[in-house]
């Protein structure tokens, strides 16, 4: 590992990267690339982070290790109904990742949390009707104006990923 910058090889031959709260007490290693790293405009995900959009990298559960303390969970309601769990440091209170509609497979890790929030720009700015008229999007980065498939959107790779945890809940 490279001291400072939270990098370390991974199994899949990508570096894992690590994060955690300000007081460090929780720590956590993704331990591969995420599948897609998502800037989200909406209304909810501005309120939730006090900015103009919150910077998610989703990333499978089993490939999140944790490190350090564990976050605790807070259920917090969300615009499709279904809510979502909000995992903050019990001492600090910052939210590392969270679940969304109790969708076991995947979280959505905070960018800002990383030791090194800057190898992972959004892949795709989601739910830019309510964007921040003064938030310029950048040019080359997909935007929709709502949600999209994943189909037309995320890697061949990410893809790949998306049906193995597929499989893996329907045998459940």
């Amino acid at each position: 590992m490279v001291a400072g910058r939270g990098r370390a090889p991974s199994a899949d031959g990508s570096e894992a990267c690590e994060g955690g709260c300000t007081c460090r007490a929780v720590r956590y290693r993704m331990e591969s690339s995420p599948l897609i790293v998502h800037g989200c405009h909406c209304r909810w995900c501005q309120r939730e982070t006090g900015s103009a959009f919150a910077t998610n990298a989703l990333i499978e559960t089993d490939r999140l290790t944790l490190l350090g303390e564990a976050p605790e969970c807070v259920d917090t309601p969300s615009a499709s109904g279904r809510g979502q769990a909000i995992f903050r440091c019990p001492s600090c209170r910052v939210a590392v990742w969270s679940r969304y509609g109790g969708f076991e497979p995947v979280r959505f890790v905070r960018v800002g949390t990383l030791d090194d929030p800057d190898r992972y720009p959004p892949g795709i700015h989601i739910y830019t009707s309510s964007k921040q008229p003064w938030v310029r999007l950048p040019e080359g980065v997909p935007a929709v104006t709502e949600y999209y498939d994943a189909k037309q959107v995320w890697s061949p790779e990410s893809l790949a990923r998306r049906a193995v945890y597929a499989a893996a809940l329907r045998n459940t």
